[in-house]
């Protein structure tokens, strides 16, 4: 039976070394070890149990509050840019004159994802944004193993594979892919979908997660991936820029700036080349009898 003072798994906490700069729920604990998941980011880190410190009730209901206030103004954002793309997509489609119901084919989106609680959290901002998701726990290491038979499974039109990863300099520059934690998988994962779909306009893949070997991701094939500046990256943030391109026009290409500005990172953290929407739109709307 655990003491008081005892930390255990699931626990959130801070690193005092770190100046408790991140907010991390315990994996799992070894001895004198702890192996720490971002609550927020997907940051994966090792920690001794003596650096760590529990967050209070008070200081917790803080960093939750403004981490809601950071998601909302992304979602906010998001909106805005759904609406004008909505309005610009009915004029164009009705020829400026007069409008005329239509109907759109909605991307499907598979989404491959490391941290169990991470996926709940991304499908209920799925849901918020009107995207069709298929969401997939997987340990990373196995992610490569299955992604083949789950786009034939699921034929998606966007791809998610994200989690947790690290870059550790003690392992290799930031150059060494085998410095990285998950980076290898994701890459890996990225080049057996390639090999299914390999044209990057008929199958939109986000890959990465925190301080992830950038390069190496788009190499393999991803259209967007993190983190060019090897920095931490948001939980949602591989939700919106899916919903950037889900609700695009097929025809338009897509500035890698405009969806990089809806995310909770930017730049830095954030990267990729230019795509072609998924979206197709037709019309007339037939109302079932």
């Amino acid at each position: 039976m655990k003491r008081n003072d005892q930390l255990a798994k699931g626990e959130l906490v801070t690193r005092k070394s770190y100046k408790h700069d991140v907010l991390f729920r315990i994996a799992s604990l070894s001895s004198n070890q702890a192996t720490l998941h971002g609550e927020e980011i997907r940051l994966i880190a090792d920690s001794t149990i003596s650096d760590l410190q529990r967050v209070n009730q008070r200081d917790l209901q803080e960093m939750k509050k403004k981490g809601k206030e950071r998601e909302d103004f992304s979602y906010r954002l998001f909106r805005q840019d759904y609406l004008l793309m909505k309005e610009k997509r009915d004029y164009e489609s009705s020829d400026g004159y007069q409008h005329i119901e239509g109907f759109q084919l909605p991307a499907r989106v598979l989404h491959l994802d490391g941290d169990q609680m991470y996926l709940k959290k991304c499908i209920e901002l799925y849901k918020r944004v009107g995207l069709q998701v298929h969401g997939v726990h997987l340990h990373e290491k196995d992610m490569p193993l299955q992604i083949e038979s789950l786009i034939k499974k699921i034929q998606p039109n966007i791809i998610v594979i994200t989690g947790h990863d690290s870059y550790s300099k003690n392992k290799g520059d930031k150059s060494d892919l085998r410095a990285y934690r998950h980076s290898k998988y994701f890459t890996e994962a990225v080049r057996e979908a390639r090999k299914v779909v390999p044209h990057l306009d008929q199958l939109f893949i986000f890959a990465g997660a925190c301080q992830s070997h950038f390069e190496s991701l788009i190499r393999a094939g991803a259209n967007f991936a993190s983190s060019p500046s090897r920095i931490n990256i948001h939980a949602l943030d591989p939700v919106f820029i899916s919903a950037k391109i889900a609700y695009t026009p097929f025809m338009d290409k897509v500035n890698v700036w405009d969806v990089l500005r809806n995310t909770l990172t930017g730049e830095k953290g954030l990267g990729g080349v230019e795509t072609r929407g998924m979206l197709r739109t037709g019309m007339p709307y037939l109302k079932e009898e």
